[in-house]
């Protein structure tokens, strides 16, 4: 991983996601009307959350795991709710504390078996501990293929049992839509999505001394609209 690359982007998706864009994406991840668009994406979004939750198991009790780049905290309420020990993390500390403020009252309860801990930083701080499964739902599409296997392989470091991420599949409209985000710049544009070849990925992942214990596991692509997804499993041997 080039660490330039990983901080300066990590910036600016702090500064996007802190700042520029945090009424929309309050919006959007609520159940408030939004735009024929926006509800694509929300759709889109939900379907992934179910599928990647479908992959972890049913009872999480006496689990730890991180749901890495959060958000508004849908995925981990759904985990901790399964058991989970829950550590919830977002490099944006205002969408945190909205997660913080949709959390719902039973989790909070001494008798919930599950709990979260949202805290706002960066995933990769060793600090955080091991994890029995990790989940990055859209948290590494903004990163260069490289560093975004990188930043898998260091979380697989620090996990025992399961590790799923989402990535944006390579297509013309991605391709189409970063090179003209490229061509006409704006201080308030999201960071431009990374399209990914999926060959290239998986020889990243083959090749990276991190990830020689680990296999790769079920694959789902989700389509909905002007959101497009694609979600990787990968197993500890």
């Amino acid at each position: 991983m080039n660490p330039t690359s990983y901080v300066e982007r990590r910036g600016k998706i702090e500064d996007y996601f802190d700042r520029t864009a945090v009424q929309a994406w309050a919006r959007l991840t609520s159940d408030a009307p939004v735009g024929r668009i926006r509800a694509t994406v929300r759709a889109g979004r939900d379907r992934m959350r179910a599928t990647l939750l479908d992959w972890l198991p049913a009872d999480l009790r006496g689990m730890r795991l991180l749901d890495a780049g959060c958000g508004t905290g849908a995925l981990a309420v759904e985990a901790a709710h399964r058991g989970a020990q829950v550590l919830a993390i977002d490099l944006s500390p205002t969408l945190v504390d909205l997660a913080r403020d949709r959390q719902p009252a039973e989790l909070t309860s001494e008798f919930s078996a599950g709990r979260i801990d949202f805290r706002s930083g960066d995933m990769l701080d060793p600090a955080l501990g091991e994890f029995d499964y990790v989940v990055g739902m859209d948290s590494l599409i903004h990163y260069r293929t490289p560093d975004a296997v990188r930043v898998v392989a260091g979380l697989a470091e620090r996990t025992r049992c399961g590790l799923m991420f989402t990535y944006a599949p390579s297509n013309p409209a991605l391709i189409a839509m970063r090179a003209v985000g490229r061509m006409f710049p704006r201080s308030d544009r999201a960071p431009w999505i990374e399209p990914v070849a999926e060959a290239a990925l998986h020889r990243l992942l083959a090749a990276d001394p991190a990830l020689q214990d680990w296999s790769r596991g079920r694959t789902q692509r989700i389509s909905s609209g002007f959101y497009t997804s694609q979600a990787l499993e990968l197993v500890r041997q």
